[in-house]
């Protein structure tokens, strides 16, 4: 008499791993789509409010003192300010960002004391409240260093010892250091080990490999950072408050020691000042869509000069 064929347990087992796959995939595919229709709306919501408050004049007018008058309200200054304070902190923050992570990746021992040091006050920074770099930057950057530098060149008037373009700038390029090294450590890492092996085999020093073999491979990352530190910089109004932003001024900034209009901080301004909201709102709409557009843009920007660089690399190889 033959034995009843015993339950195949592999099936079941197979059935059951598909199952929970299946059931994952969807989960994190509806987060994934609930996260883009989030995103939809808001962006259709700008839009829709903020187009019939765009025009010519209201991107290429400097405002009058009564910023909430729609028929004479402009936001020339603001649009400068806030390209301005983005670039200058780009250029400050790029260099320290990636030279930090090159040290850390390239030079540092894992295991080094220091080593864990910075990398935990590197984490540590990423966390801290963007308010808190503004108070930074106003008792470091304007109160010590700017202070420190009149006296040192003899100034009459408070010259750098002031909230200015510059101060703003750097404070801003502090507080977005961490993406920029994160990210930068990230590229380096990606490079192949043996690249460098091969580098320094053929008789090239360590860092003439950094310089002409890690660095040009590690750059679409390098810039990816660079990408994600204007991302969080162009919309950013709390470290500016102390150390720059003014809430109207009547000409365009012309010296890194002005004060600047910001759209962020008038986005701000138009939102909880305003004497009438109703007559504010197709202005406060259309600044908000054009701080996302002026955001769009420099983030093309640098996905584009990403992607030539890839296709550059590719054609080398």
């Amino acid at each position: 008499m033959s034995k009843p064929a015993a339950p195949n347990t592999t099936d079941f087992q197979s059935k059951e791993f598909r199952f929970s796959s299946f059931f994952f995939t969807g989960l994190t595919g509806l987060a994934t789509y609930l996260i883009l229709a989030l995103l939809a709306v808001i962006l259709v919501n700008v839009v829709i409010h903020g187009w019939p408050g765009l025009s010519w004049r209201f991107v290429s007018t400097i405002p009058k003192k009564d910023v909430f008058d729609p028929a004479t309200t402009g936001i020339l200054p603001m649009i400068v300010g806030t390209t301005i304070r983005v670039i200058v902190m780009t250029i400050f923050v790029l260099p320290v960002g990636v030279i930090t992570a090159v040290y850390l990746t390239e030079y540092a021992r894992n295991t080094s004391r220091v080593t864990r040091i910075i990398r935990t006050a590197v984490n540590n920074l990423a966390g801290v409240p963007s308010v808190v770099f503004g108070l930074f930057g106003l008792g470091f950057f304007i109160n010590f260093v700017g202070h420190n530098l009149d006296l040192l060149l003899n100034n009459g008037e408070k010259a750098w010892g002031q909230p200015s373009l510059i101060w703003a700038s750097l404070t801003l390029a502090v507080m977005t250091l961490p993406v920029v090294i994160v990210a930068t450590e990230e590229a380096l890492k990606s490079v192949p080990q043996g690249l460098r092996e091969a580098s320094l085999a053929l008789g090239a020093t360590k860092l003439k490999t950094i310089i002409k073999i890690v660095l040009p491979q590690a750059l679409p990352g390098i810039l990816t950072g660079g990408i994600l530190a204007v991302s969080r910089a162009a919309g950013e109004v709390a470290p500016i408050l102390f150390t720059g932003v003014a809430y109207y001024m009547s000409n365009l900034p012309t010296h890194l020691t002005d004060q600047f209009m910001d759209l962020g901080y008038h986005v701000f301004v138009l939102s909880t000042q305003s004497p009438n909201i109703d007559q504010t709102q197709p202005i406060l709409y259309a600044t908000v869509l054009v701080l996302l557009i002026l955001t769009f843009a420099l983030n093309i920007v640098a996905i584009f000069v990403r992607s030539r660089m890839r296709r550059h690399q590719r054609s080398l190889h």
